[in-house]
């Protein structure tokens, strides 16, 4: 009778040691999810994260890209030689001031200052145009094609920003952010595509003849 009250008092001390260690498990682990919790906005998506960071940091690039290229475009639209070009870079300008603006959007709603970081790939495409202005003569279609050719080039790294950036807002869930750098994403598309349309329907041919 002893024996059997023995065993069954060390039962319940084993039992009793194993919840408790149970429990001490479950509170540490509550503290470590606790402890490792990334900030959250109001909207419940994750701050402060490095890809949030690099994405904005990629935003502040662009927007000084746009910039910049806004102040580059009335150059190379007096540079033109045909009309036709001259009202495409015209009409670029115009553009890339609402890119500007929609980028001042995009900011605003990743609660985040819009600030401008030197794009060196902008930098570097726009000192080729001036260097093709330099290097070609005045009213000749040569000219043309070396500004459609540097415009494009412009046009490409664009393209290929804007849709980097729409998908990297996709996945962190900025539906409204993806939409309005999908629409600025289709508007450089098209852009390029005017400009191959001028090229192809006389500027190449007349500068092969010069």
């Amino acid at each position: 009778m002893a024996t059997t009250t023995k065993t069954g008092t060390k039962s319940a001390a084993t039992k009793a040691s194993t919840t408790d260690k149970a429990s001490d498990v479950k509170s540490t682990s509550s503290v470590n999810l606790k402890s490792t919790a990334k900030p959250q906005n109001k909207t419940g998506k994750m701050e402060d994260s490095e890809f949030h960071q690099f994405f904005i940091d990629e935003l502040k690039d662009i927007y000084w890209a746009e910039k910049h290229l806004a102040k580059a475009l009335p150059k190379m639209k007096k540079a033109a030689t045909s009309s036709e070009l001259a009202a495409a870079f015209d009409k670029h300008t115009a553009e890339t001031e609402s890119h500007i603006e929609t980028l001042d959007q995009i900011f605003a709603l990743m609660d985040e200052k819009a600030v401008a970081k030197k794009c060196d790939a902008m930098a570097g495409l726009l000192e080729e145009a001036n260097g093709i202005i330099e290097e070609t003569d005045k009213g000749t279609m040569i000219r043309d094609a070396g500004l459609i050719l540097a415009a494009q080039k412009v046009e490409h790294y664009e393209i290929a920003t804007y849709g980097t950036l729409k998908v990297f807002a996709e996945n962190m869930g900025h539906t409204e952010v993806a939409n309005l750098l999908g629409q600025t994403l289709e508007n450089e598309k098209a852009t390029d595509v005017s400009l191959t349309e001028i090229a192809e329907s006389f500027v190449n041919e007349e500068a092969a003849s010069e």
